[in-house]
């Protein structure tokens, strides 16, 4: 199918804080057949995940989401009251979020519509659809699930990050059930009594239960907790074996079903070391239990799925950077013990995402590097990936929306920012992922799990501070990944500035900040200008203002705090960790924040962005696939309804 590319619309519908965005498949029409039935098979694979990561951000989520889609549809052709609209608005959001809390803020979302319409919405639709447990009436359901929605003291956090509570207990993610923190932390502490520098990573795909006061792991597997979905991606993952486009991604397809049928976490290592060596194929995915943001601990993987082709073209500049990669380690400002000797199987790709999934979708990450044990990147290496069409997606849809000009006062660094802007975003995403998070140490001995709840927002700042140090080196001109050395300031005066106010946007009045990457850009920012004599932030004209007078000085202090933030990690010094995350990446003054959400209110601009997925269409001869088409013309509503119809596997 060719692509419309002067016609696309990149933006669509827009709700609450939301803001849906298309993004389009560049170059997919030039991969070869085999290559687009790789590509649509591991798609399905991708897809099929989704009603997992709804179960793991909440015990109730799926059978609101049932209960709410039965109401919808049934009442839209008749029902046109501003309370089924706001039904309407929440079930979208539920959607959104793969569950009832917030995707960012992790806090419970309250409904706009009463409860006492939707209890008659409920009765009025036809029981046999709705998501009734055995022998349960209809009224017994509203009697379960009302609480969850409207009671704004239950279960009011998914994940909670607040120092000095019981994080399992006061978290609603769905990963423990009847343990508190300290059970938790015991039984993964037993299971580390064996002296290995190769530890596989405890409890990443399991559910932590205690019954009867024994306590237990629920593995995740085709015979084990979400199995019915599991063997639904594990069908699709060996047609996609298939039409490998080697023996050697073949056979990494073949080790993450064996993993996906046991659940036997050095059979994910051994899947991983794999994956990591499978290098020069135009086709690559991520699928599986993998990143632990939605654990307070930081233990449990949340399932999600992303399939990718190579943008050739932008490869370029990843593939220097990866290239180049020990020449960055050695020259990095920590500590030479925390530094890798030798970097090894650092690889680099822009790619073009083709299908998002669970916690992939709709909201995604721009930059990925994985596998996330450090024992792995250290001996073998890692992936990185920048997604161009996403980051092309978001960029479109940014463009003339009045945000720089109502937060950035000096007319200076607006043209920087203009003329620099997205070449240095991109850059500094590339040097996140392939170098920053890819770089350093740990001590022999070293838990990597020592800093526990603070462990991912360490782990962010470390790879942010990387790029950071790295963009005001001559170095990258040198090697043509930036026009001039004067390009760097304007990703330091941005970054700044969203560390110290602009990401306030997100948060709500009275909330702390808790998500791990806002809290390393807060503490990164705030921690800058605390011990900076040239950059200033204070009222000026009645309004905050950002202002830098010595780039340099920053760059120092970039260098200064990655030297101690890779010291912690190294060390497992939680102790610092938490001192430095609390003391700089968690309050949020109430005067500024009034005033940062009122300056962004004159905008009208939605704080999120998220993605409706094209719809990939097998065009079939004598039952083989011989193309497969791609339609951008589902909506958000119809996209929805229609996983929920064709994807459902666990309600």
């Amino acid at each position: 199918m060719t692509l419309d590319t002067e016609n696309f619309n990149y933006t669509d519908e827009r709700f609450a804080d939301l803001q849906m965005l298309r993004y389009r498949l560049n170059g997919f029409e030039q991969l070869t057949v085999k290559q687009k039935q790789f590509v649509y098979y591991l798609s399905q694979a991708t897809l099929f995940g989704r009603d997992i990561t709804f179960d793991q951000y909440g015990e109730y989520n799926l059978r609101i989401r049932k209960m709410l889609e039965v109401v919808y549809q049934e009442l839209r052709v008749v029902d046109d009251s501003d309370q089924f609209r706001a039904l309407e608005i929440y079930l979208k959001r539920v959607w959104f979020s793969n569950g009832i809390y917030h995707h960012y803020a992790c806090d419970k979302f309250i409904p706009e519509f009463s409860e006492d319409y939707l209890y008659r919405a409920v009765m009025s639709v036809d029981a046999r659809k709705l998501p009734l447990a055995d022998g349960q009436t209809v009224k017994e359901l509203c009697h379960e699930l009302f609480p969850v929605i409207f009671d704004s003291e239950l279960l009011v956090k998914r994940v909670n990050k607040a120092d000095g509570e019981d994080l399992v207990a006061t978290s609603a993610c769905n990963f423990y059930q009847n343990v508190t923190q300290q059970e938790v932390e015991d039984y993964y502490a037993a299971k580390k009594t064996e002296n290995t520098d190769c530890p596989p990573s405890y409890g990443l795909n399991s559910t932590l239960v205690k019954h009867d006061g024994v306590v237990e792991e629920l593995v995740w597997k085709t015979d084990g907790r979400y199995g019915q979905a599991i063997r639904q991606i594990v069908y699709w993952l060996q047609k996609a074996a298939d039409v490998a486009e080697n023996e050697q991604q073949k056979n990494v397809i073949c080790l993450l079903i064996k993993y996906y049928q046991t659940g036997n976490l050095h059979t994910f290592d051994e899947y991983s070391i794999q994956w990591v060596k499978c290098l020069g194929t135009k086709v690559d995915f991520i699928n599986g239990f993998i990143e632990v943001y939605g654990d307070p601990l930081g233990l449990k993987g949340s399932w999600e799925g992303l399939v990718e082709y190579v943008d050739e073209e932008a490869t370029h500049r990843t593939q220097t950077i990866s290239q180049n990669a020990q020449w960055f380690e050695n020259h990095s400002p920590v500590d030479p013990r925390f530094r890798k000797p030798v970097v090894k199987g650092v690889s680099a790709s822009v790619i073009c995402a083709a299908m998002l999934g669970g916690e992939e979708y709709p909201s995604t990450a721009i930059g990925i590097n994985l596998p996330n044990a450090d024992w792995i990147r250290a001996h073998h290496g890692s992936k990185s990936i920048t997604i161009s069409n996403i980051t092309d997606a978001y960029n479109k849809a940014a463009h003339g929306n009045g945000f720089r000009e109502e937060f950035i006062h000096d007319l200076s660094i607006l043209k920087l920012i203009e003329k620099y802007g997205d070449i240095c975003d991109d850059l500094h995403t590339d040097l996140h992922e392939c170098l920053g998070h890819g770089s350093g140490q740990l001590l022999s001995g070293v838990d990597p799990d020592a800093l526990k709840s603070y462990g991912n927002t360490i782990e962010e700042a470390r790879a942010d501070l990387f790029g950071l140090y790295y963009m005001a080196d001559k170095k990258l001109v040198e090697l043509g990944l930036l026009p001039d050395i004067e390009a760097y300031k304007s990703h330091y005066y941005t970054y700044i500035l969203n560390g110290l106010m602009t990401q306030l946007v997100r948060i709500q009045p009275g909330r702390q900040i808790e998500e791990a990457h806002m809290r390393n850009r807060a503490l990164i920012a705030r921690w800058c200008l605390a011990h900076a004599q040239g950059v200033s932030f204070a009222r000026q004209n009645g309004r905050y203002e950002l202002t830098i007078n010595s780039f340099e000085e920053l760059r120092n202090l970039f260098a200064q705090l990655l030297s101690e933030v890779q010291r912690i990690k190294s060390e497992g010094d939680y102790e610092a960790a938490r001192r430095l995350v609390e003391d700089y990446g968690v309050a949020v003054d109430p005067d500024l924040h009034a005033e940062v959400l009122e300056r962004y209110r004159k905008l009208n601009l939605a704080p999120y962005k998220g993605f409706i997925n094209p719809r990939l269409l097998p065009i079939c001869k004598n039952g083989e696939i011989v193309d497969v088409q791609v339609d951008y013309s589902e909506s958000y509503t119809q996209q929805m309804l229609r996983y929920s119809s064709e994807y459902a596997t666990l309600i």
